[in-house]
């Protein structure tokens, strides 16, 4: 049951971001256009970041496709983990292109250039419409390459929404400077999303402890819910992709189980752990000999 929902997850998942990256690709072309003929930098610069934005997308979808192929004797957990390679890049990209928006937006502070306001209003409305119909597409997932891949679109929409509120004002009144100070708005928030994200990716890399869970509370309930487990120690607890997650320690229990015994326990404990959303377990069984915490814990 639980292979069968990640097999499906991975489906979805693959068809969300290939989705995300059709739209996208398809509307940079209207993009480069639209921002040479309105000489908007708003949209030029989106247009740039939406080409880099289509090329890792396309990247991320070939990526979710080849993670969800079974482990070998090579590579034992498997290609999960090349989802995320697809969202580090994608961080990586969103990055340089927030560092070329800026560089570009800058100099129209001091300069400003006139606009076509009407034109801007034509595109930001495509804008909006297109890049939030992928953005309600990659919101249903979970997995950590769509939440990364989901922020850029999300930054295409807050961007074109952007571009239309100076063009709506530019209708009436003469401010250019406008477009080149809402685009430096739009990059600082998003930056500051990506830095939180890009952080969420080296964790993952380091394997520390998801979040969400405490190691010592784990432990805790599995001990309080099998009163046969006097201590576990030993704990790794990690995850390869964001989605999926993996707990290894040693339990010391009471008496000397028989075989029958260790496997029941141990089939206990897993069903716990998979209810805690941790689908990989190896649990290591060892005497009172090698568990001298808990001989004085249970004195």
């Amino acid at each position: 049951m639980s292979g069968h929902s990640h097999h499906n997850h991975g489906n979805e998942s693959q068809k969300n971001i290939g989705i995300a990256f059709f739209l996208n690709a398809a509307f940079v072309v209207i993009e480069i256009i639209g921002g040479l003929l309105t000489n908007s930098i708003a949209i030029l610069s989106d247009a740039v970041h939406d080409l880099g934005d289509s090329l890792t997308l396309g990247l991320s979808w070939v990526l979710e496709k080849r993670s969800r192929r079974p482990g070998n004797s090579r590579y034992t957990y498997g290609y999960k983990r090349l989802s995320l390679v697809g969202a580090l890049m994608n961080a990586i990209v969103l990055l340089i292109g927030s560092g070329f928006i800026i560089a570009n937006a800058i100099p129209r502070l001091f300069s400003p250039e006139p606009i076509d306001a009407k034109g801007m209003i034509i595109l930001a409305v495509l804008g909006i419409i297109i890049n939030g119909a992928a953005v309600l597409r990659l919101k249903k997932g979970t997995k950590i390459a769509e939440k990364v891949v989901s922020l850029h679109l999300l930054e295409d929409v807050l961007g074109w929404f952007a571009v239309l509120i100076v063009s709506i004002i530019l209708l009436f009144a003469d401010i250019p400077i406008l477009d080149p100070i809402l685009s430096l708005l739009i990059t600082a928030f998003v930056l500051k999303n990506v830095v939180q994200n890009f952080g969420q990716i080296i964790k993952i890399f380091l394997q520390a402890v998801p979040d969400g869970y405490n190691i010592a509370e784990i432990e805790n309930k599995v001990i309080e819910l099998h009163p046969s487990i006097l201590e576990i120690h030993g704990t790794k607890l990690w995850t390869l992709d964001g989605d999926s997650n993996i707990m290894t320690f040693h339990m010391c229990v009471k008496n000397k189980p028989d075989i029958n015994e260790i496997v029941g326990l141990k089939r206990s404990v897993k069903n716990t752990l998979h209810e805690l959303g941790i689908e990989d377990v190896t649990i290591e069984i060892e005497n009172l000999d090698n568990c001298s915490n808990a001989l004085i814990k249970h004195d």
